[in-house]
């Protein structure tokens, strides 16, 4: 049963009362609050994943938002989370990184599908990836021990290097996490291990292209923005090896054949 606007009103204020400081995934930050229409829009969207969620079967999940336009990058989602469906936070509990808003820091949040969502959305649509049953249990007993909280670094970055443990961006943390899971168990338990396991299966992350102009101009105006753990070499040559949301899903498909990816509109 969809919710009345009413109510879906009542829920985004009862969320905003109970919410943290303002914080982003690679969002430039915004000063106004949401308007009426997005928190409608973005309360929707959450409702909608939250029933394909249920309607998957999953215990857990990977959903990913588009919180600003990356098209030119040929990214679609700019920042994912795991979902899990028997947390002992609630029903489909989302952990992610997020960064506090205008600062170089970050922390992992533990909320609702509803709280994911409602941000300052570039597009209304959310990518939903189911890996297959083993993967999931293996991912939801090490959301549920200390590991996740472990593989977080606090020094965020948004175009942080993959093969650095000097800064972490939001995906990352997803992708390290996964990698602790598909390691035999204990092996990974630090950055530095779930890095060397990722190497070890000869994983590689898509190049985003980003000239020095814009290198230079994110770097003087963006506390969040760093380049110097990225190799000097590939950094001149304007090639960034971080972290995106298609780097995630490329991992969860070649490792994971009973992976499923949808869309959620």
């Amino acid at each position: 049963m969809r919710a009345r606007p009413d109510r879906l009103a009542g829920l985004a204020c009862a969320l905003m009362l109970t919410t943290a400081p303002p914080a982003h995934a690679g969002q430039a930050c915004r000063d106004e609050p949401l308007s009426v229409d997005e928190v409608r829009r973005s309360l929707e969207l959450a409702q909608r994943t939250f029933a394909a969620l249920d309607a998957s079967g999953a215990s857990v999940a990977i959903i990913a938002r588009a919180g600003q336009d990356l098209s030119k990058y040929g990214v679609e989602y700019s920042h994912m989370g795991i979902a899990v469906r028997d947390h002992a936070a609630g029903r489909w509990t989302v952990v992610h990184e997020l960064n506090a808003c205008g600062t170089a820091d970050s922390d992992l949040f533990v909320e609702g599908v509803g709280n994911f969502f409602l941000t300052d959305l570039y597009r209304y649509r959310a990518q939903v990836v189911i890996p297959g049953p083993d993967a999931q249990a293996r991912v939801a007993a090490l959301a549920a021990g200390r590991t996740a909280r472990r593989l977080h670094e606090p020094r965020y970055n948004m175009l942080s290097y993959v093969y650095s443990t000097r800064y972490q961006n939001s995906n990352q943390w997803v992708l390290e996490t996964l990698a602790a899971a598909s390691a035999p168990a204990g092996a990974v338990e630090t950055r530095a291990e779930a890095q060397a396991w990722l190497k070890a299966q000869g994983y590689r992350v898509p190049t985003v292209d980003i000239p020095a102009v814009t290198r230079l101009g994110a770097r003087m105006l963006r506390a969040n923005v760093a380049f110097d753990d990225h190799p000097f070499d590939r950094r001149m040559a304007g090639q960034i090896d971080t972290v995106t949301t298609n780097a995630v899903v490329n991992f969860v498909r070649e490792r994971d054949p009973q992976a499923r990816v949808l869309v959620v509109e």
